[in-house]
């Protein structure tokens, strides 16, 4: 502090003048801007927000730069930008760790610092779930605790603050809870109206669910739980009667039984099973002194001989009473039923040729045929009693409806049957062999004597399954070019039988299959070792695969394949040099083909590489259309780009598919600008686009003919009959009168006279009227017609009406031909057509004829050359 002094003094001794340290600006609480001073953050900010500005000034106006620091030990919890002071969280906070941050805060003109300590407090947000204490929860309640009773208190903290670390509990909701919770204490109470039983339910288990009163999150509010699983023990206490065991009780006295023989023990047990009283037995009736119990072991003993019994069916009742403190307390009766009966000594017995036997064994091929007997097995059963004793029934215990026995019911003895019910259960690809319990059960016997003997079944093996695949049908896509051998796919196909019947060899056949193999043994299908694919010739194909046992069983399945189309092949125009002649106004098609077979490997894009002059045309990208830039519209503008007064102008234009890797190809365009003559309408538009196509606009010229011959020939036969009725023959006047002031139309002037071809022309009714405006840029040629009319009455005079003649020349530099016309404005030749317009038609067709025909010699030499 001493030499910082004296250096001042001494600046200040050199200056003249006083250096101020800089200073913070002091913008108070809740100001984000400042000395950081009563700053508070939320403890879920997060990291990388900007959090708060450093503020300051320097009383020389000197820049300064702003810092930040922390105590040696602590985390950096922020980050200052030197220049701007924009503080920066770089540190996750955690108000329930840490509440509040101490750092120290700098601003610096260089040469004095000025260091502030300051503190952040960290604000509480709703992070923290409610936690329980004292966990596992488990409570031990006597079964006779009273409804209603509180049995445990749950306790749950929050360290959030306010509303957020306050908590309130519930029972998540069951069907059949017994128990409730007070949401703010958190006691556990049995609920009312509802009771423990040890008996029943030794153990229950509550869920608890510990909410908090919610709070903001960044910037949301929620609400956070936890839950906890309350384990209650049911304690037994001596609430429930003696049991009796495996009840009713039924006993029998035979006619060999002698006073105390046992008849039956009856046995009972205490209700409460934790702490169980031992059992006294007594009769209370039905004995009429002629049956004893032990009251020890519950054995109820004949006190007599059985001829001095009376009845033949006697009701006991019995009493079980439990010995604790109070000598007896609860007890529990029972009815024990003893019938007498004559002595059934001798069970059912099985025998077969060696005597009697418990096992059957019998070995059989699979898929008997259903009524079949198995014959391979001689059972005889036997019961050496009489009358009802010696009654018994038959059963066979086994797989449901694959055997039946017969017969069923059985009267001393019989010779057992096993019939076939169902063939298809009897498989061996399922079980190898077959066990069934063969039953004797005595009927009407109260001993219910029974003979148990087992039949076992081994099954041999048969082809009874074809190979079977694993799909109706595969699918496989196999990219073209794929070399020879290629992996195509993998069949599969299985037959359970075993041995040699289990084996499968794969084929294949059929129109599709002359391309492909397959491994007779692996079902791995490839392509022969010759074979080309080749999408565009053919990208789909389909077969048959055979899978065939060694019995010649078999089974098919059908192979779909696809061959993928690859990007090989480049777009291609039919030349690199095409010629265009295109109208002012009117674009020019020029068209390259891709023959890959599928998008996007076949679709072209258009663009124009390079042109002379430049920046002139533009190109449809999808379509292939050039046209003039919109700013064109005269050949007046056209000479002012270019010197050449001919409008003859190159464009380079590329034409690259869309496929990957991409393919492309160049060709110039030779264009040959024309101006639109005085021709307008969708006529002669159809004729200068037809330039390069003279059949097409021969064709058209024929139709015409054809239709305006047909419409004449039929008008002038209406006007005929006219004519003839009204005794007039002037109605052509009538019908080729043309109204004033009628929309824009297209009307046909012929030239007038003999009943031979003549040309005429198309015109507007604005062009009927001006015949010398032949400048719009949407006028196109003519077409030749040959009109059939009424000759017109004397008193009108024909009209003069221009010609257009067209000319059909072929080029040498390309296969587009152009139409070239021109205006018989000459008054001497105006005057020979008005003297033979036949003959001017006549020369017109000839000459069209000849030059067309030229055209076509040209075109076939050229196809066969």
């Amino acid at each position: 502090e001493f030499s910082f002094h004296v250096h001042d003094v001494c600046y200040l001794s050199f200056s003249g003048q006083s250096d101020f340290a800089p200073y913070f600006y002091d913008n108070g609480a809740g100001s984000s801007n400042g000395n950081l001073g009563l700053f508070s953050i939320s403890e879920d900010t997060s990291v990388g927000t900007h959090v708060y500005t450093l503020s300051g000034s320097d009383p020389e106006g000197e820049p300064v730069t702003y810092g930040m620091t922390f105590d040696k030990g602590s985390k950096d919890y922020f980050s200052v930008e030197p220049k701007s002071g924009n503080v920066t969280l770089i540190q996750t906070l955690d108000r329930e760790v840490q509440d509040e941050i101490v750092a120290f805060v700098t601003i610096t003109d260089g040469r004095n610092k000025v260091v502030e300590n300051v503190r952040v407090f960290i604000t509480d947000a709703n992070d923290e779930k409610p936690e329980f204490l004292n966990l596992p929860l488990v409570v031990d309640v006597p079964e006779d605790t009273a409804s209603g009773s509180s049995i445990y208190r749950v306790q749950a903290v929050d360290r959030d603050l306010g509303s957020g670390g306050s908590v309130t509990y519930s029972l998540q909701s069951t069907p059949s809870t017994k128990f409730t919770i007070d949401g703010h204490s958190g006691a556990l109470r049995i609920r009312s109206g509802e009771s423990l039983d040890y008996e029943v339910s030794r153990t229950h288990f509550v869920t608890v669910v510990a909410k908090d009163g919610g709070g903001k999150y960044h910037g949301k509010y929620q609400v956070m739980t936890s839950t906890a699983i309350i384990t209650i023990n049911v304690l037994d206490t001596q609430d429930s009667p003696p049991v009796f065991v495996a009840t009713p009780y039924f006993g029998f006295v035979y006619e060999v039984s002698v006073p105390g023989s046992e008849i039956f023990t009856v046995s009972a047990k205490d209700g409460d099973q934790n702490n169980p009283n031992t059992m006294h037995y007594s009769i209370l009736s039905g004995s009429d002194g002629f049956f004893s119990i032990n009251s020890t072991s519950g054995c109820i003993s004949l006190t007599s001989f059985p001829v001095q019994l009376r009845n033949e069916l006697y009701e006991l009742q019995v009493k079980a009473a439990e010995v604790g403190a109070d000598r007896f307390s609860d007890y529990s009766v029972t009815t024990v039923t003893v019938r007498v009966v004559d002595l059934n000594n001798h069970p059912p017995t099985f025998y077969d040729e060696n005597g009697p036997q418990n096992r059957f064994e019998l070995s059989m091929y699979e898929h008997p045929p259903e009524g079949e007997i198995l014959r391979g097995l001689k059972i005889t059963v036997n019961d050496s009693d009489q009358g009802a004793n010696a009654k018994f029934r038959l059963l066979l215990v086994g797989p449901s409806r694959v055997l039946r026995v017969v017969p069923q019911t059985v009267l001393n003895e019989a010779q057992v049957t096993i019939i076939v019910e169902n063939s298809s259960a009897i498989d061996y690809e399922k079980y190898q062999f077959l066990t069934f319990k063969l039953l004797a059960v005595e009927i009407d016997t109260p001993e219910r004597f029974s003979a148990t003997a087992e039949i076992v079944i081994n099954l041999l093996d048969t082809n009874d399954n074809i190979p079977k695949f694993s799909s109706e049908f595969y699918i496989a896509r196999i990219p073209e070019n794929s070399p020879g051998g290629s992996n195509l796919v993998s069949v599969t196909a299985t037959d359970p039988d075993s041995g040699l019947w289990g084996e499968v060899k794969y084929s294949i056949y059929g129109s599709g299959a002359d391309l492909f193999l397959i491994h007779a043994t692996s079902g791995i299908i490839y392509t022969q070792p010759w074979a080309s694919l080749d999408a565009e010739v053919k990208s789909k194909y389909n077969f048959y695969v055979k899978a065939e046992d060694t019995e010649g069983k078999y089974s098919l399945a059908e192979v779909f394949v696809t061959v993928l189309d690859q990007n090989d092949h480049p777009p291609e125009f039919n030349q690199n040099y095409l010629e265009k002649t295109m109208i002012i106004g009117a674009p020019v098609k020029i068209e390259a083909v891709d023959e890959d077979a599928e998008e996007p490997n076949n679709l072209i894009e258009y663009s124009i590489m390079k042109a002379d002059p430049d920046n002139i045309f533009d190109i449809n990208t999808s379509t292939g259309e050039i046209k003039l830039k919109p700013y064109i519209k005269s050949m007046e503008i056209v000479q002012n780009i270019t010197k050449q007064k001919d409008g003859r102008w190159s464009v380079v234009v590329q034409a690259r598919d869309r496929g990957s890797p991409s393919f492309s190809t160049t060709a110039v365009v030779k264009i040959d600008i024309t101006e639109a003559n005085g021709l307008k309408g969708p006529m002669a538009a159809f004729l200068m686009q037809s330039r390069d196509n003279p059949m097409k606009a021969l064709g058209l010229a024929v139709s015409i003919i054809t239709v305006i011959v047909l419409v004449t020939v039929m008008i002038s036969t209406i006007m005929y009959f006219r004519n003839t009725k009204s005794n007039r023959i002037t109605p052509a006047r009538r019908i080729i009168r043309r109204r004033p002031k009628e929309p824009r139309r297209w009307i046909f002037r012929p030239w007038f006279g003999r009943s031979d071809l003549s040309f005429g022309k198309f015109f507007t009714d604005d062009e009927t009227r001006d015949n010398t405006n032949h400048s719009s840029p949407r006028a196109k040629p003519p077409a030749p017609s040959a009109p059939v009319l009424p000759p017109p009455p004397p008193s009108e005079r024909l009209r003069s009406v221009p010609t257009v003649s067209g000319s059909l020349a072929s080029r040498n530099t390309s296969r587009s031909s152009s139409w070239r016309t021109s205006k018989s404005t000459d008054g001497a030749q105006r005057s020979a057509q008005n003297k033979d317009g036949s003959g001017i038609s006549s020369a017109l067709v000839s000459e069209l004829k000849m030059r067309i025909e030229q055209k076509i010699n040209e075109a076939n030499q050229g196809y066969y050359y």
